[in-house]
């Protein structure tokens, strides 16, 4: 049943909300210039690999375990965890400018974490269960890409949607599936998107930040 747990958390996971996660590509950016990413289709399986093998899992299992845990440590392991400096910065800011967000909006003290500790820290307060809070944080990480890819590759606006729509069981499936993983499942090995991250970071033009 939808409550406003759930419009709440849908609206700081939106495009309005002000993360600017507009500006960071992960890595994306590469892959279009290198005509890796060119049509729907290559854009799915870039995405696919990166929900179910890089950033996508490893936040989940991250935001499932920040929803009760230690909120301090799992920042620590998080930033431990990033594979490159702008998916420190990517994950960083956004997380930054959520939690100042969040804190504004409700005079909650939400200190900056990484954007997965900074959902799952500000989202405790809403009861609302795992598996939703991870789904729509993947749902809206997806859905980033995809517009980033609709403005660059470009797309047209319904292949990217349809795109999208092809992800959601993918993304449902992780998120039930982080719900029950320990941090000794966290591990990723999506290496062609980290060194596109990697490779961004020297690109001699770039539009977006990551």
């Amino acid at each position: 049943m939808l409550t406003p747990a759930h419009l709440t958390l849908v609206q700081w996971l939106s495009p309005a909300f002000p993360t600017g996660a507009f500006a960071y590509s992960h890595g994306l950016e590469t892959e279009i210039a290198a005509g890796t990413v060119q049509a729907p289709t290559s854009l799915t399986a870039w995405l696919r690999n990166v929900l179910r093998f890089g950033a996508g899992w490893q936040d989940a299992v991250l935001l499932a375990h920040a929803l009760e845990g230690d909120c301090d440590a799992l920042d620590d392991l998080a930033r431990a965890l990033q594979p490159c400096a702008e998916r420190l910065q990517e994950s960083r800011e956004q997380g930054t400018a959520l939690a100042r967000t969040v804190t504004g909006i409700t005079g909650r003290d939400m200190p900056a974490r990484l954007l997965p500790v900074a959902v799952a820290e500000a989202a405790r307060v809403l009861d609302l269960p795992a598996r939703d809070v991870i789904a729509l944080y993947l749902q809206g990480f997806a859905g980033n890409l995809v517009t980033i890819a609709i403005r660059h590759v470009p797309l047209g606006q319904t292949e990217g949607q349809a795109v999208l729509a092809r992800l959601l069981p993918q993304i449902h499936a992780l998120a039930d599936r982080a719900t029950r993983a320990t941090l000794d499942e966290i591990g990723t090995c999506a290496l062609a998107g980290d060194l596109a991250a990697l490779q961004h970071e020297v690109m001699d033009v770039r539009i977006f930040r990551t």
